[in-house]
């Protein structure tokens, strides 16, 4: 197993229209689309889609959407052998606004994804012996991804967290557990106190970040890249390619987490600013399309060159 996902499943229902509405307005939208997304399944599937054989952790709700969301799992190819079934809570769900410029509002309900436990993790336990990287996000309980973690650093696996959404963590395990934390500008500042409206501000949160206990920290900066730093190691910034066309930002952040998951497992020989330069340069690709999974481009679908040593 390449990669392994512990983490979240969320049945996105989208509306798009030209503006986000004010608080307590009601606008028209343009086009309805119910689709799969949830942080933890859109990484795996961005990776299974540009090649990794990938495996989720994950609960669903024992209703039409957790069955949908096997059905999709299955087709795009990852394996499902612990995504378990609850009859105790609903699939996950997001509801999402897309205005006019590809820009976003989310509201989640985490509903399924909130029982799964530790004790899922442990039934997991054969897929940490032979993965290369495990990616975690905070859309489950934060002692499940703790546990998720420890499994990880146990078999010496890769780690990457996903620190999202963002939350304060007063707890240094999670960071000390990491080998790569990675979040976004609001994400970056809720972890650390310090405003992030550029580059050298997202460095200063990085370097932050590290002294967290984290190996290493990414702060993606949207059409700006991303910042990245090592203990050690001088933060470098790593510029995204201009997008051509911005139709829709779901998952795009995703997108970037699942191509850094590809390319750590499955070009380990790649130093890992240029799997970031490559993963920023999938994540502009998904913006292109509407949608968190199917925005999201395979293999056959990029340069050859992103593929290679």
């Amino acid at each position: 197993m390449d990669l392994v996902v512990v983490g979240s499943c969320m049945s996105d229902q989208t509306c798009y229209t030209a503006r986000l509405p004010r608080a307590g307005e009601t606008v028209h939208g343009t086009k309805f689309a119910l689709t799969c997304g949830g942080k933890g399944a859109n990484q795996c599937v961005m990776a299974c889609k540009l090649g990794a054989s990938t495996a989720m952790v994950a609960k669903l709700g024992d209703d039409a959407f957790g069955r949908l969301y096997k059905e999709n799992l299955v087709q795009v190819g990852v394996d499902i052998t612990h995504v378990t079934s609850t009859s105790e809570a609903s699939t996950g769900v997001a509801q999402i606004c897309v205005d006019g410029k590809g820009m976003n509002s989310i509201v989640i309900v985490a509903g399924a994804n909130m029982l799964l436990t530790p004790a899922d993790v442990q039934a997991a336990d054969a897929l940490f012996n032979s993965a290369r990287v495990l990616l975690c996000q905070l859309e489950v309980p934060l002692e499940t991804t703790l546990a998720a973690l420890r499994a990880g650093r146990a078999h010496n696996v890769t780690t990457v967290v996903n620190a999202a959404p963002a939350m304060p963590v007063k707890d240094n395990e999670l960071f000390e557990l990491s080998d790569i934390f990675c979040v976004n500008e609001t994400e970056a500042e809720v972890m650390t106190d310090l405003p992030v409206t550029s580059v050298e501000e997202a460095e200063l949160a990085a370097a932050a970040l590290l002294r967290r206990g984290c190996r290493a920290a990414i702060v993606t900066l949207g059409a700006q890249g991303a910042v990245y730093v090592a203990t050690g190691r001088q933060s470098v910034h790593v510029a995204a390619p201009p997008a051509q066309e911005v139709v829709d930002t779901v998952g795009a952040g995703d997108a970037f987490l699942g191509a850094l998951g590809y390319m750590l497992a499955c070009l380990p020989g790649l130093a890992v600013e240029e799997a970031v330069r490559r993963a920023c340069h999938i994540a502009t690709a998904s913006v292109a399309r509407p949608g968190a999974q199917v925005s999201f481009p395979r293999r056959d679908q990029l340069p050859a060159e992103l593929f290679q040593l």
